[in-house]
């Protein structure tokens, strides 16, 4: 009932968005070329999907993101395990790794070009450095949370190496881990917008780059409708997997707070 209910606020905030842009234009009589009315925009939507062309850009990004991210997750979620592992490994690594997040990745996209080619490397390469931190981040957090007297645990029921992980150490920081995850993957589909800006040939970042030299402002609204589409698709799919993994989390939270 409660997903109903959040499923009609969403479009009764969507027809309003609709209704409030169709009377700005109307208003205020604003040019195409600024700002294209909600029907323009549908039919060129439309249009994109009817011709076809829309499924090769959507699919490309939909693989480039997908690939980056799975990649840049198993890459964070190993080093956050060894840095909260290892003291020493901390130090050596974590001074490095603020370094390299600091610097402005979507600036240093070019770069990646220069280094990796024009190809798919540079698009992955950059899309696993936008994930890599925070999964990273979410798994440190999630394992140094594990509380003293569950680490006794552990060690006096003589538990391996791998029934530790998978049987208390990663069930305890999956709520830090898909965190890092979520956040992950908005960076994802970021970093491989700007990664087809500049050296895509198809995609929807190259959609939107052609959408913009050739003036077609309802191409370009459309465009964008269809990267928040594959936005909305994969995080709506981390959050599928965080209600099936962590069922047991929610139930948690209800019984503390009564």
């Amino acid at each position: 009932m409660t997903k109903l209910i959040q499923i009609r606020d969403y479009i009764i905030a969507i027809v309003l968005l609709v209704l409030a842009w169709q009377v700005y234009i109307t208003l205020f009589n604003v040019p195409l070329y600024v700002l294209p009315s909600p029907l323009e925009v549908g039919t060129a939507f439309w249009n994109m999907v009817t011709s076809k062309d829309i499924f090769l850009h959507f699919g490309v990004t939909f693989s480039e993101v997908l690939i980056g991210f799975i990649i840049g997750s198993l890459f964070g979620f190993a080093v956050g395990y060894l840095i909260s592992k290892v003291k020493m490994i901390e130090d050596a690594l974590m001074p490095y790794i603020l370094i390299a997040q600091t610097a402005p990745k979507i600036a240093l996209a070019p770069l990646f070009v220069i280094w990796f080619g024009l190809g798919l490397l540079s698009k992955i390469v950059l899309i696993v450095s936008m994930v890599f931190f925070p999964v990273m981040l979410g798994t440190m957090f999630g394992l140094k949370d594990i509380s003293y007297n569950l680490k006794c645990l552990m060690k006096i029921t003589g538990l391996n190496w791998w029934q530790r992980i998978f049987q208390i150490e990663l069930p305890h920081s999956l709520p830090f881990i898909f965190s890092g995850l979520k956040v992950g993957m908005i960076q994802a589909v970021i970093a491989a917008i700007v990664a087809e800006w500049i050296s895509g040939q198809n995609g929807l970042g190259f959609l939107l780059i052609f959408s913009s030299t050739t003036y077609d402002s309802a191409g370009l609204f459309s465009a964008i409708i269809y990267t928040i589409i594959l936005g909305v698709m994969y995080f709506q799919l981390i959050n599928i997997l965080e209600n099936k993994f962590l069922f047991w989390h929610e139930s948690k939270q209800f019984q503390n707070k009564n």
